[in-house]
C-alpha cells in the first residue's frame, strides 16, 4: 500500500497552497531548536577541548578516589577508554568540528525542505542525523557512542527519525 500522498489529499490554504501539518511543523521546529543546542556544544567542545585534555589526569584520579560511589564510576567507564576519548578529542577536534557542521547544516536545511513540503529534505535530514554518529566512530571510537549519554543521543536521533518517517507521507514535492 502507498503510504505517500498526492497534492489532492493535502489541505490547502486559502491561497491554494498546501498547508504545514502540524505534526512536520512541531518537529521542524524541535529539529531547529536541537540543530543550535548541537551547534553550541560543538563549538563550546572545540573551543574547551585543550582545557578538557589537560584536565584529563585530574578527572582520572577523581574516578579512581575512593570517595566516588561506585554507580558513578560504573557511569564513566573504564579509566584507560577515558584517557583514550579524551586524547583523540583533542587531536581530531578539527575535522570532528567541521564534520559537525556539515551535519547541522544537513539538518537545517532538510528541515527547511520538509517545512515546503519538499521529500528531499528528509534523507538529507537523515544523513545529518546519522553523521556526526560515523564521525565519532571513525575519530574516536566505538565506546562514545556506548555509554549513558552516546545511548541517549542515539535513542533521541532514532525517534526522531521515526517521527519524520511517519510524516513522509506530507512531502509530496
Amino acid at each position: 500500500m502507498n503510504q505517500e500522498n498526492t497534492a489532492s489529499d493535502l489541505n490547502y490554504d486559502e491561497n491554494n497552497k498546501p498547508k504545514l501539518p502540524s505534526g512536520l511543523n512541531v518537529l521542524t521546529i524541535l529539529t531547529f531548536i536541537g540543530c543550535a543546542l548541537q551547534l553550541l556544544g560543538g563549538l563550546w567542545n572545540f573551543a574547551n577541548a585543550k582545557k578538557s585534555y589537560d584536565g584529563m589526569e585530574e578527572a582520572i584520579s577523581k574516578m579512581n578516589s575512593p570517595e566516588m560511589p561506585g554507580w558513578a564510576k560504573s557511569m564513566m567507564g573504564d579509566p584507560d577508554q577515558f584517557r583514550e576519548l579524551m586524547t583523540k578529542s583533542y587531536e581530531n577536534r578539527i575535522p570532528i568540528l567541521l564534520l559537525s557542521l556539515v551535519a547541522i547544516t544537513l539538518c537545517v536545511y532538510g528541515a527547511m525542505q520538509m517545512r515546503k513540503l519538499k521529500k528531499q529534505g528528509y534523507m538529507l535530514y537523515v544523513i545529518g542525523e546519522i553523521l556526526p554518529f560515523l564521525v565519532q566512530v571513525l575519530f574516536i571510537g566505538l565506546f562514545t557512542i556506548t555509554g549513558g549519554a552516546g545511548i541517549f543521543f542515539v535513542c533521541i536521533t532514532v525517534l526522531f527519525i521515526i517521527l519524520y518517517t511517519m510524516q513522509r507521507k506530507h512531502l509530496v514535492y
